[in-house]
């Protein structure tokens, strides 16, 4: 019997395996794609059957996208300004959680469902009011007109409180008060090195989310030097004929960072992702 039910938990691993390995195939086919157009050119976007093997023109459409817009400067805008939207996001939004999880206050309740109840707004709704804002205060053509409006986060609230209630006790937070700690020691002190896998689930969802945004950056943005990646790469699009080997090449490379951000962080991601399923 054992013998059997041993062979049954086999076969179900390798099922699931077998399940998880084709879910990643079939995840990862459209960067590898974006990689085979990006060193082939632009006739091969239409080819019927599709060409699945990559070229020798990686280079060659790299160079005509250099030729073409400011990459590497437009790539710095968009580095600055999701680290900076990042930071001050992670801060404020643990900060918030912080409060709203372990202290008591009037109209906490209320509070945080009207900050919940902004996530169901569609952004395009605010769009032009906002516009106005940040052109009454001359931000306009500046990565400050474009970083200002994602400092409040909703969702990066809404974890950071989450994750604090559960992983904080309250008998911690009265210990370290009754030896004299300030409720900002003992964020700094006690609740920031706890939620550090949270610090990085959320600081990799806020990075990719800002990086990867388009029509708030196109609306303030006119001045080719302050465009970001999006904005530059969209100004490849302006002509009648896209090259999109020229233009696969591009987003490949703007794709590079977030790899990069996601490997840096990838154990305290998956640390808070798998914390919930430990507890239990």
């Amino acid at each position: 019997m054992k013998e059997v039910g041993s062979k049954k938990f086999s076969f179900s691993k390798i099922l699931m395996y077998g399940f998880l390995t084709l879910a990643s195939l079939l995840s990862l086919f459209p960067f590898y794609w974006m990689f085979v157009m990006a060193t082939r050119p632009s006739a091969a976007y239409n080819s019927i059957p599709p060409t699945l093997t990559p070229g020798n023109m990686l280079v060659e459409n790299f160079q005509k996208v250099l030729q073409q817009i400011d990459f590497f400067g437009a790539m710095w805008n968009s580095l600055i300004l999701c680290v900076v939207v990042t930071i001050v996001v992670l801060l404020i939004s643990s900060l918030a959680g912080f409060a709203f999880a372990k202290f008591k206050f009037p109209g906490k309740n209320i509070l945080f469902i009207a900050i919940l109840l902004t996530m169901i707004i569609p952004p395009q709704l605010g769009l032009i009011p906002q516009y106005f804002l940040i052109a009454k205060a001359g931000l306009l053509d500046t990565l400050q007109g474009v970083m200002i409006l994602s400092f409040l986060n909703p969702l990066g609230i809404f974890l950071m409180r989450q994750y604090i209630s559960g992983s904080i006790s309250d008998e911690l937070i009265e210990a370290a008060k009754l030896d004299g700690a300030s409720n900002f020691k003992i964020y700094w002190k006690i609740v920031l090195p706890i939620i550090l896998p949270a610090f990085a689930t959320l600081g990799i969802i806020v990075f990719t989310s800002v990086w990867g945004e388009f029509l708030w950056q196109f609306t303030v943005l006119r001045d080719p030097e302050m465009y970001t990646i999006q904005v530059a790469l969209a100004s490849l699009n302006n002509t009648f004929k896209v090259d999109y080997g020229m233009l696969m090449s591009g987003v490949f490379w703007a794709t590079i960072p977030l790899v990069i951000i996601f490997l840096l962080f990838n154990k305290l991601f998956i640390a808070s992702i798998t914390e919930g399923a430990v507890k239990s």
